[in-house]
């Protein structure tokens, strides 16, 4: 290493070719971000906000086609939804990492950060394609688990369609983790952009009301529209991350490295997505617990509890994962900053340190507690029930939507 590196370098980090040198990738006297730039937290939270609101509002949608063409399939369509939480075990594994890992920009060089988000993303696919070939293989077992009796036998080719979706979903999280880590948020939003274009083209020409052609749609023509969607919304995640690190490696002068998927790297990545999968692992079997427990309560409950959920996930949860993205962005910055500033990888931060690494979480967690308090309060009076009946075309669905909600105020506020 010549004396250029070793200045640049304060400690060495693991992992793979370049990814043991500890430098900083961006020079000194670059001049500060606007504030709406997608470098910032505020910026990046309006990039952030987008891209959850679109899947959120297609979900709302989703249940609001299939309720015209048959209130009584409704509930299968929750199947997508469960099956999804499984996958987010997985997604919740090595993409956890990324905040702590490729979020390093102080620490660790434009390449390294890359390569590390290259290798993520072939060991996501790999994992994704693993749990498409298993769900396949158990489709009737997640039918017997996840849809009441009443429409069990009619669901099983929705939950085969539903399966694929382990594969473009480990893809999209992988993607979105670290080109946020990376400071572009526009990559999630792009991928959130043209899934629900696509959605919504095919949809209004497939199911809707004025659909083409005389033939009557179905729900399972709806899985085949949301398994198309899922696929194209993947791969254009996939060529924006291409140019992504096309755009990065020409800042870079001089970078002629490619990016290489290597154990060291995935080692890198796993050590610290050990924490996160297990208590991912143990939140969402507690969840399908729940879950399974309510649809045995038969179909009037279950199609409640997917209501319920939209309205929850789009209402609530919405400005929560925005913010929590820019959140573990932003910390994933000033962790790597505080890093390059020690000389000793075990040094203790004094309180100043841990209150500027910790900044973000401080200024989400009261957009938070504000946002949601006055929000879950206006909606606690009949508010719901109304939403409900909409998407579910059932009054009795509708009214249990309702008492579920105000049993739920405290969940909202967490």
């Amino acid at each position: 290493m010549d004396m250029t590196k070793r200045a640049s370098a304060s400690v060495q980090v693991e992992g793979s070719g370049q990814e043991s040198e500890r430098g900083s990738s961006e020079a000194p006297s670059m001049p500060k971000p606007r504030m709406w730039s997608r470098e910032t937290y505020s910026g990046s939270l309006i990039f952030n906000l987008g891209a959850f609101f679109l899947p959120a509002l297609y979900s709302t949608l989703s249940k609001l086609w299939v309720a015209r063409i048959d209130a009584s399939q409704v509930v299968t369509t929750d199947v997508y939804t469960y099956i999804g939480v499984i996958i987010e075990v997985l997604n919740e594994g090595l993409p956890r990492s990324a905040w702590l890992v490729i979020g390093d920009k102080t620490t660790r060089t434009i390449h390294a950060r890359l390569n590390l988000a290259y290798t993520m993303i072939v060991a996501q696919v790999v994992l994704g394609t693993v749990m498409t070939i298993i769900f396949l293989g158990a489709n009737k077992s997640l039918a017997g688990t996840f849809v009441p009796a009443e429409v069990r036998q009619t669901s099983l080719t929705y939950v085969r369609l539903s399966s694929v979706q382990a594969l473009t979903s480990a893809m999209e999280a992988a993607i979105a983790a670290s080109t946020r880590a990376l400071d572009n948020p526009d990559v999630p939003l792009i991928i959130s952009s043209s899934k629900f274009l696509v959605n919504i083209v095919l949809d209004f020409l497939v199911i809707s009301k004025f659909h083409v052609g005389t033939r009557r749609p179905s729900v399972i023509t709806q899985a085949i529209i949301r398994l198309v969607c899922d696929a194209v919304s993947a791969l254009v995640g996939l060529f924006y991350f291409i140019y992504v690190v096309v755009k990065h490696r020409k800042q870079e002068a001089g970078d002629r490295q490619r990016l290489r998927l290597t154990l060291s790297a995935l080692s890198t990545l796993a050590r610290p997505s050990v924490y996160t999968f297990l208590e991912s692992a143990l939140r969402n079997a507690i969840y399908l617990w729940l879950v399974k427990k309510i649809i045995q309560l038969g179909t009037n409950y279950a199609t409640a509890w997917g209501v319920f959920s939209t309205i929850r996930w789009g209402l609530v949860m919405v400005p929560v994962q925005a913010l929590e993205a820019s959140t573990l962005t932003f910390v994933g910055h000033n962790w790597g900053q505080f890093r390059g500033r020690t000389a000793n990888a075990f040094s203790k931060a004094a309180r100043a340190d841990l209150l500027e690494i910790t900044r973000p979480a401080l200024v989400s967690c009261a957009i938070a507690l504000a946002f949601e308090t006055v929000f879950c309060i206006a909606l606690s009076w009949n508010g719901i029930e109304g939403f409900a009946f909409y998407l579910s075309e059932s009054e009795v669905v509708a009214e249990i939507a309702q008492k579920m909600w105000k049993a739920s105020k405290p969940s909202g506020l967490i």
